[in-house]
């Protein structure tokens, strides 16, 4: 993708980020500050609403599940003071349910992680009738499967027979794929 111009971004080029976490946020506000954004970032709900009510950006990234809550509450907070602002929620654990949430509480987008700062861009500067573009490497449906488990094995705080349970499958089954390593 081509290095957005000045007139893709506008003259309010502020950008939001919140993400619980701290090397990403790094890594991902260098990048976009190198795409022309003035990059701001948060790693909480709280801070995220504080910077939303008192300085309301025109773009933002937000992550679904933080530490101290949901980042829909960000949205919502963004929404309430800049409505016209480009929000892109992004999450591990990609779901209809919160998607759909996302959409009706004001994201423009919503991106599964791993996404790079080229996803975002896009996401944030796409047309609002546009489809975005397939991702070019997207996770394969053994890691999507794999990364689901996990999640439901640490929501059950890492009790096998809880998580077997919750995800009707035999105890043993599940014991095979949590001692094996990740797929690609």
């Amino acid at each position: 993708m081509a290095e957005p111009t000045e007139t893709d971004l506008g003259p309010d080029r502020s950008l939001l980020l919140v993400d619980d976490d701290e090397s990403f946020v790094k890594r991902l506000a260098r990048a976009m500050e190198k795409r022309g954004f003035s990059v701001e970032t948060a790693e909480s709900v709280a801070a995220g609403r504080a910077i939303a009510i008192a300085r309301p950006p025109a773009f933002a990234v937000v992550d679904l599940r933080l530490e101290d809550g949901n980042g829909l509450d960000v949205v919502e907070a963004i929404r309430e003071r800049r409505p016209d602002s480009r929000v892109v929620v992004l999450t591990g654990y990609g779901a209809i349910a919160t998607a759909v949430a996302a959409v009706k509480i004001g994201a423009t987008d919503y991106l599964s992680k791993p996404a790079d700062a080229n996803d975002i861009t896009s996401a944030l500067l796409a047309s609002s009738d546009a489809l975005p573009p397939p991702p070019e490497n997207p996770m394969s449906a053994d890691r999507v499967r794999w990364e689901h488990i996990q999640r439901v094995y640490e929501q059950c705080d890492r009790n096998v027979s809880e998580t077997a349970r919750r995800l009707n499958m035999h105890r043993r089954t599940l014991q095979r794929i949590l001692a094996k390593r990740s797929p690609r």
